[in-house]
């Protein structure tokens, strides 16, 4: 589809699918859909199609938190998702993605990481939380976040004898969840601000910026794209996030 359309539609206030600006599409959440992993989720944000996985080890604690755990966020990003996409490495794309989720947890205080000590200076849960989109259709970032945060709620701590993990085996014990500080994405394209953009629209964007919120407190914010925004602009995405957060974060419970 010619860019030059769509940004005729955005600059008359109208979308490609006849979204308002600030309207999410439909969205999906289905819980444990690994039954090797201790949790899991599938996310989709109309075609955007996310799974997490969640599993969890046991390591040793870092020198400078003898008593915390920690959690590891990696993303793959597989042609089969998108074109756009090449096997190897991960790249700038899927780092950036892993260390928004990561951020918006570690930030929030979403996981209580002295909760997961097992021996102070010795033993502790690792948890590894990875990511897999399907199909990006644009906005893979806030389908990551809610299928993170679904795939964490609904997490199982495996078995453990001697302090080892018996993989394949479940505890009843869940992991704690905190907080859920869901993540809004906004696109700037010319001088309109448009949440939950489609790939289409995600071509023609100026600038980004991801804004993780819980109780009406940020938490964490990462811009992308090239060009500047304004402080107001800035200003009514937050207000439109903090806005919208209650009914964003009632579609993982």
């Amino acid at each position: 589809m010619n860019n030059d359309y769509i940004l005729s539609l955005i600059q008359q206030d109208k979308r490609l699918d006849e979204r308002e600006f600030d309207q999410y599409r439909d969205i999906k959440i289905e819980l444990n859909v690994s039954k090797n992993a201790e949790g899991s989720a599938r996310c989709k944000i109309g075609d955007t199609e996310v799974i997490v996985g969640v599993k969890m080890d046991v390591g040793e604690p870092y020198p400078d938190n003898p008593d915390e755990g920690t959690i590891i966020v990696t993303t793959e990003l597989s042609p089969v998702a998108s074109p756009l996409f090449e096997l190897g490495p991960p790249g700038s794309q899927a780092t950036e993605l892993a260390r928004i989720v990561d951020r918006g947890i570690r930030e929030s205080k979403a996981l209580d990481f002295k909760k997961l000590c097992i021996k102070e200076g010795e033993k502790i849960w690792m948890v590894f939380i990875d990511i897999y989109p399907l199909n990006d259709d644009g906005n893979l970032i806030d389908a990551a976040v809610l299928a993170t945060l679904a795939a964490l709620k609904h997490a199982k701590f495996p078995k453990l004898e001697n302090d080892k993990v018996v993989f394949g085996e479940f505890s009843n014990k869940k992991l704690e969840l905190e907080k859920l500080p869901v993540t809004f994405t906004f696109g700037k394209i010319n001088d309109k601000i448009l949440l939950d953009l489609n790939s289409k629209e995600e071509s023609v964007i100026d600038a980004r910026l991801s804004i993780s919120v819980y109780n009406g407190d940020i938490h964490a914010m990462q811009k992308g794209g090239d060009k500047s925004m304004t402080l107001e602009e800035i200003e009514k995405m937050v207000d439109i996030a903090i806005e919208k957060e209650k009914e964003l974060r009632s579609t993982i419970k």
